[in-house]
């Protein structure tokens, strides 16, 4: 071998065999199932802000749903650059593609600053100065806030940090109405309420994995027990914030029963969870909540399309 020639480290020579990553794997850095729930209450915003209910004009809806969805979806890839340490630590999170050094550091950068570039431009130009300036308020709340302070600091992390999840139907409203109304907010506080028994839930399930990675989650700093307990008081708070659609006059009867069976449901979830010791509950829990979401936002949206409201005497 000659002197120019030089070795290939064990390192290089894994770099140069791996392959190039495909879509999928930036799909996967984009956290797409939490975007697709998020834009769930972005896009009911939308439609809830027309009064009278009617379409959203496309020419707002396209522009929004995209700029919201590329805001999101960087914010999501910055949360996992920022985590790497913690992921590679986390069963739940090992495979994801930076842990896994599918993608580069380098390239992930990259690829959020073009999703976040792309969102801000989009916003700002197609669709109003409003909803993109909201827009960066949550980027950073969650991307760097949330992910680099809160998350590393207090383990009242998800409750601080939550309005930054906890917005995306406020900037639908404010894509439609380039207002912030106090309906919207409405819909900010149920999601900023439901957040915490929807997240200790699965830190409670987790809770060996947050201690092993240092991360101060409530579990971990207080117990399970109290845990179950916040769980439980939170989703009482919900199910009474959960009302307040139909106690303002926002949202009508199909609304209201909705929530109620949907709330219910959820209570019944935590209070198993307070008083039972099943090792499955903390998933079943957080599980539900997921869908618990989803569907109170698909029922706010079908009764304001088809208001049926008592009779008056």
């Amino acid at each position: 071998m000659s002197a120019n020639n030089k070795a290939i480290s064990p390192n290089q020579s894994d770099h140069q065999d791996r392959p190039a990553p495909g879509w999928r794997d930036y799909l996967a850095l984009t956290k797409p199932g939490v975007v697709m729930l998020l834009m769930v209450t972005a896009v009911a915003g939308m439609f809830l802000a027309t009064d009278p209910p009617g379409m959203v004009p496309l020419d707002i809806f396209i522009p929004a749903f995209v700029g919201l969805s590329l805001a999101m979806m960087a914010s999501a890839a910055i949360n996992q650059i920022m985590d790497q340490k913690i992921d590679a630590i986390m069963k739940r999170t090992e495979k994801r593609p930076l842990v896994a050094g599918v993608i580069s550091p380098r390239a992930a950068v990259a690829f959020a600053v073009a999703l976040a570039l792309a969102s801000m431009a989009m916003l700002y130009f197609l669709v109003n100065p409003l909803t993109a300036g909201l827009t960066l308020f949550g980027f950073v709340g969650y991307a760097f806030i949330y992910t680099l302070y809160l998350k590393r600091a207090t383990p009242q992390n998800i409750v601080i940090g939550g309005i930054a999840g906890a917005i995306p139907p406020l900037l639908g409203w404010a894509a439609v109405t380039n207002s912030l109304d106090p309906y919207a907010w409405l819909l900010v506080l149920i999601i900023f309420v439901w957040t915490p028994p929807h997240f200790w839930a699965l830190a409670i399930h987790r809770a060996d994995e947050y201690a092993k990675a240092d991360v101060p989650m409530l579990p971990v700093t207080h117990g399970i027990p109290f845990t179950r307990e916040s769980v439980l008081y939170y989703t009482i708070l919900l199910f009474i914030c959960s009302l307040l659609p139909y106690l303002t006059g926002m949202s009508g009867l199909i609304y209201l029963v909705s929530a109620v069976i949907l709330s219910g449901i959820f209570l019944i979830h935590a209070v198993r969870l307070r008083f039972s010791q099943d090792p499955k509950l903390p998933m079943k829990t957080f599980g539900y909540s997921i869908v618990y979401l989803f569907v109170l936002f698909t029922a706010l949206l079908v009764d304001h399309y088809i208001p049926l409201h008592p009779l008056q005497p």
